[in-house]
């Protein structure tokens, strides 16, 4: 007797899990940003009114770590927290006109969010200052956080699910690292490749108009 067991049917195949877009974090000052114009305009200001002598065209060749690093060199220790506050109070008057976008920073931003994705910018730069850098230049990330430097920096790219940073600085090697994303290097601050290959960096790109390609290849590979 024939059997009239219905032959067994395929069981429905899953659906791949689309990837999620990926969050890639930028430093500002060095990185989007050629700051130092205005920054050189507000340390001269800022040595005019306090009537203390400060080089400029030195303290501009070593952005990245936190104002008050800079400010001791030229200030006694228990002034450096009031003339921190002075100098961020004069910062939008002199310091947000001449700073310029650096070279692919506008394509940068566009290309992670052209594909789904989210660009933050975390920077040691104080807050509010940096959001006025970015919305005269017309750049607009997804989120910005100031006020973190270096292994700080891992505390925003972690909240925000950040798998890729982006900087200029050793110190920003260091951050990327401390949060566990890919640390990409662009070698347009004070730091040179080899210095930026030698903290640990991931990849060291020329400047940020290298970025979108070396993205394309990162998402295609994850």
């Amino acid at each position: 007797m024939a059997s009239t067991t219905p032959p067994a049917q395929p069981s429905p195949s899953t659906p791949p899990t689309p990837p999620t877009p990926p969050t890639v974090g930028f430093d500002l000052d060095m990185t989007l940003i050629d700051s130092r114009p205005g920054i050189r305009a507000c340390y001269v200001a800022l040595a005019e009114r306090t009537g203390t002598y400060v080089d400029a065209d030195l303290a501009v060749s070593r952005l990245g770590p936190p104002l008050a690093e800079e400010l001791v060199n030229w200030f006694p220790a228990e002034r450096v927290a009031e003339t921190a506050e002075l100098y961020r109070a004069m910062y939008p008057e002199y310091a947000i006109t001449p700073t310029l976008a650096l070279p692919g920073a506008r394509d940068a931003i566009a290309a992670v969010q052209a594909r789904g994705g989210r660009a933050i910018v975390v920077t040691a730069k104080y807050e509010p200052n940096a959001k006025l850098h970015l919305a005269h230049l017309g750049i607009e990330p997804d989120a910005v956080i100031g006020d973190l430097w270096a292994e700080q920096k891992a505390l925003a790219l972690r909240e925000h699910g950040a798998s890729v940073y982006v900087g200029d600085h050793t110190g920003d090697v260091r951050g990327a690292r401390t949060a566990g994303a890919v640390s990409v290097a662009v070698a347009t601050g004070p730091c040179d490749a080899a210095e930026l290959k030698e903290a640990g960096a991931d990849t060291v790109l020329t400047d940020l108009t290298e970025f979108p390609r070396w993205f394309s290849d990162y998402c295609s590979d994850n």
